[in-house]
């Protein structure tokens, strides 16, 4: 990393991907940046949970400014590849540099937000910028619940001004988020016994792009729970096909890269399904071959297991899969070419005890759409009999295009690259929204470096980029 510059801030990033830090896994990386402020007698607060703020004082001429916050999270998204040894709990990230991009041998980098931290922790280092008060604000727990967020005090912070830096796309500036929830669909099964004379085999899929199921969910990106899925319930649908398992995806704020399903159909059918199987390999290579280039569809024969799941459910199961909807569901009619409303059909995973988990996540920039959406797939999930349930859920972010540090910020990129930002709402939660239930009159923007598959191995990072945007931090901060 000491070849790259700024220096100080891919120092910081390698440190930080040293530590591991899962999503509500992150007393590592509390303790580093508690050992951080210590060591640079810096005021360090930690509340009840977890959050870490540290105050750095108002450089010289600076001090009746605006005390600006600084804010980024800790934890990030654990998803490798599957033939990749590595455990999040103890393994550091292995990076590497392809180019222009940092990259992970074969699991997410954690850019997401750790490029975000090291700008912070390079702010509150450095010694030879300009600024305001500043408080730094890292908080735990925003991939999976947005638990920092959601459980921050409103005593905690002072400032008025606030820089979130968890975006991903230089030149960017975003001024308002999505809100979203999640609903959970739970299928009890029972089991039968494997009929006699029937052929065993397994359909899987690897080689999906995945990605951010927010942001990156109007790119046509492929499914995998969906395309197992659609061959399975097509095969249903002419012949006798029992389901032993279905395995997709991993986390609700994902796109599934990856799913297998075991099954078996009587023996005289062996040979259709391989027919059938090449055509869909067919079809799905005209759909979505342009945006999916290593997609590997398989289909193998399979030992035949003791037992399947019963017919009634694994029909159930199959039709809800396939009627869900996953995509876009909305477009904004108030920013031009932004992801109003969504849903990501996130996971399919087989439970001890008889339970089929089905996981997914709905998003809007519009609060009855968000509601609307939840409402749509309960009452899809609810024609299989499942149970449902959701999540808390998380507000959106409504966009101020008056703000004072969005002129600043604006103000600042043009003068630094003779170019003017865009300005624009992000389809994906940002932890903004919580904060102004906290904080009424914060003034808030969100910027960052560009990245790209995030929330999946692909996930990378540009290195000029970062640069660039470390650049910009500065000056804002010198500016405000």
């Amino acid at each position: 990393m000491m070849t790259l510059k700024p220096a100080l801030v891919w120092n910081f990033f390698h440190e930080i991907n040293q530590i591991p830090r899962p999503s509500k896994k992150e007393e590592r990386i509390i303790a580093y940046l508690k050992d951080f402020g210590e060591k640079n007698n810096l005021l360090t607060k930690i509340d009840e949970t977890g959050n870490v703020l540290i105050s750095k004082p108002a450089t010289k001429g600076y001090e009746k400014h605006k005390t600006i916050i600084l804010q980024s999270h800790m934890d990030m998204v654990c998803e490798k590849n599957s033939d990749v040894v590595h455990n999040f709990d103890t393994d550091p990230i292995q990076t590497y540099i392809d180019g222009d991009w940092l990259k992970a041998k074969g699991t997410t980098l954690g850019a997401d937000n750790g490029i975000g931290m090291s700008m912070m922790l390079s702010v509150l280092a450095s010694t030879d910028l300009t600024h305001p008060a500043l408080e730094c604000l890292f908080t735990v727990d925003e991939e999976t619940g947005l638990t920092g967020a959601f459980a921050l005090k409103p005593n905690f912070l002072s400032g008025e001004l606030l820089i979130n830096l968890d975006s991903e796309d230089d030149g960017e500036i975003f001024v308002g988020c999505a809100g979203g929830i999640d609903t959970v669909a739970s299928l009890t099964y029972k089991t039968e016994k494997t009929p006699e004379h029937y052929f065993g085999f397994s359909v899987s899929v690897r080689g999906l792009q995945g990605g951010h199921s927010g942001d990156d969910i109007d790119k046509g990106l492929g499914n995998a729970n969906k395309i197992v899925n659609r061959f399975l319930w097509n095969l249903n649908k002419i012949m006798d096909l029992r389901l032993h398992s279905f395995d997709g995806g991993n986390l609700r704020n994902a796109i599934p890269r990856e799913a297998v399903a075991t099954a078996c159909v009587p023996f005289n059918e062996k040979e259709t399904i391989r027919v059938l199987f090449n055509r869909y390999v067919s079809d799905l290579e005209i759909e979505i071959g342009d945006v999916e280039p290593k997609l590997k569809l398989t289909l193998e024969s399979e030992p035949l297991q003791e037992t399947v799941i019963d017919k009634k459910t694994s029909t159930a199961l199959l039709n809800v899969l396939y009627a869900c909807p996953h995509g876009v569901i909305a477009m904004s009619r108030d920013m031009p070419g932004m992801v109003e409303t969504s849903n990501n059909l996130a996971s399919v995973k087989m439970k001890n005890a008889g339970i089929i988990e089905i996981t997914t996540s709905q998003r809007s920039s519009v609060e009855s759409s968000k509601q609307d959406i939840m409402q749509q797939i309960e009452a899809v999930f609810s024609l299989s009999g499942a149970n449902v349930l959701h999540g808390d859920g998380y507000p959106g972010w409504k966009p101020n295009l008056k703000s004072e540090i969005l002129k600043v910020a604006t103000d600042s990129y043009v003068k630094l690259y003779n170019d003017q930002p865009k300005v624009r709402a992000i389809h994906a939660g940002l932890e903004c929204g919580l904060f102004l239930e906290k904080y009424p009159f914060l003034d808030m923007i969100s910027i960052g470096p560009t990245m790209k598959g995030v929330h999946s191995p692909d996930e990378r990072l540009s290195i000029s980029a970062t640069q660039k945007c470390w650049e910009w931090l500065k000056d804002i901060l010198e500016n405000v």
